[in-house]
């Protein structure tokens, strides 16, 4: 449509009217409603005294600790405020403890722990080393009231390392001889607050011990300075003694000791026992130096042949018989020697039966089925007993 001038100024003096309105109505909300200090966020000092929380550190860098073992702290905490300060426990860490808010410990009965105006106190903060080891960062949170400074945390970083170690952290002698003579050597490395007192060396299972001389003697002090974060530590020695059952070593050396609790090392001892007795046959595996039967049907059984073969000057002498047998249901038959042309060597057959119906048995040299064996007493003598690994496992 077509605006006029007077159109014009008649819009133009309404739009007037209602600003004027508008802004007298603000200005009537502004006298009728004053700002607050709230709606402007301003914090007005607390009249009166008040505490000051202050605190020369809140991280300590503990360097390491040993596995399962407890590390402790103490933080200061001063009071440079001019009315008594409160603190009281807050969250901690999974493995971190503040133990100094009971009454015992110069706590109140509710908990909390008062700091008199220009006075101090220490927060002791404990840890524990979780395994596997590694970084590890704890931190406690105490709770002031404090206007200015409501909590205080406090950090502590380190590194778990374990209680001992050993290098290597096997003992292996590969190629063990049965007339002795072998050693093999580890560096046990300690970490707690003192060097370890050595009480006693054993092996595992007695009836071993014959056969072996075990025995420690402590570290240098330039050898334990090159263990990153060790305190101390041992060389254990372990010498083969003749007479060593022939076949395959696993056994396990426990040194005990304290630093100061008492504390026990178990270091693996694995080898092959060698001599003038040898195995060879269907199933025999030399490198696992164990008979690898598999899983046998139980309605079915199973039957086989390995051979001992003896040489050296001793090989007429021996007729082994059979001592032991695991699992029960495997029968062991031992043949008469005979010579292998002009070699020199004696060949004695050894049948091995599962029979049909036999009771099921899991020994498949596994961590759920440990190995069988077949034990043999063989009238060598430098090697009396010859110990054979058995996997099998006998199924339905």
């Amino acid at each position: 449509m077509a605006w006029d001038g007077l159109s014009v100024w008649r819009v133009v003096a309404v739009a007037a009217a209602y600003g004027v309105a508008v802004g007298a109505a603000g200005g009537f909300l502004t006298h009728a409603t004053p700002w607050r200090v709230g709606d402007l966020v301003v914090n007005a000092a607390p009249a009166g005294p008040v505490p000051r929380a202050e605190t020369p550190e809140t991280h300590h860098a503990f360097g390491t600790i040993g596995t399962g073992g407890t590390g402790e702290y103490e933080f200061v905490v001063e009071n440079s405020g001019s009315a008594p300060l409160t603190l009281r426990r807050g969250v901690t860490s999974c493995t971190c403890t503040v133990s100094d808010f009971d009454s015992a410990t110069g706590g109140s009965p509710d908990g909390a722990k008062v700091v008199a105006a220009g006075e101090g106190t220490k927060i002791r903060v404990q840890w524990k080393g979780k395994p596997p080891g590694g970084p590890f960062r704890q931190q406690a949170t105490i709770l002031t009231d404090d206007p200015r400074r409501p909590e205080l945390v406090f950090v502590v970083e380190g590194t778990v390392v374990p209680t001992w170690r050993a290098v290597p952290d096997m003992l292996t002698l590969p190629r063990m001889s049965a007339a002795g003579g072998e050693q093999a050597t580890a560096d046990v490395f300690t970490y707690g607050p003192e060097p370890p007192q050595v009480s006693e060396v054993t092996l595992d299972d007695p009836q071993f011990t014959q056969f072996f001389s075990l025995a420690t003697e402590p570290l240098s002090a330039d050898q334990i300075a090159a263990e990153a974060g060790a305190t101390g530590g041992f060389r254990l020695t372990v010498r083969v003694q003749p007479g060593l059952p022939l076949g395959t070593l696993k056994r396990t050396v426990r040194v005990g000791f304290s630093m100061p609790e008492d504390l026990v090392a178990e270091v693996p001892l694995e080898g092959t026992v060698g001599g003038d007795l040898v195995l060879a046959g269907p199933g025999w595996d030399s490198s696992r130096q164990a008979l690898l039967l598999g899983t046998v049907s139980g309605k079915m059984g199973l039957r086989t042949r390995i051979f001992l073969t003896a040489k050296g000057p001793h090989r007429d002498s021996v007729r082994p018989s059979v001592r032991e047998v695991v699992p029960e249901s495997l029968q062991v038959t031992v043949g008469e020697g005979s010579p292998i042309g002009t070699s020199g060597v004696v060949r004695i057959p050894i049948d091995i039966v599962i029979p049909a119906g036999s009771r099921a048995a899991n020994h498949l040299c596994s961590q759920q089925g440990p190995a069988g064996r077949i034990v043999l007493v063989t009238g060598h003598p430098e090697s009396p007993e010859f110990s054979i690994p058995v996997c099998v496992a006998i199924g339905p």
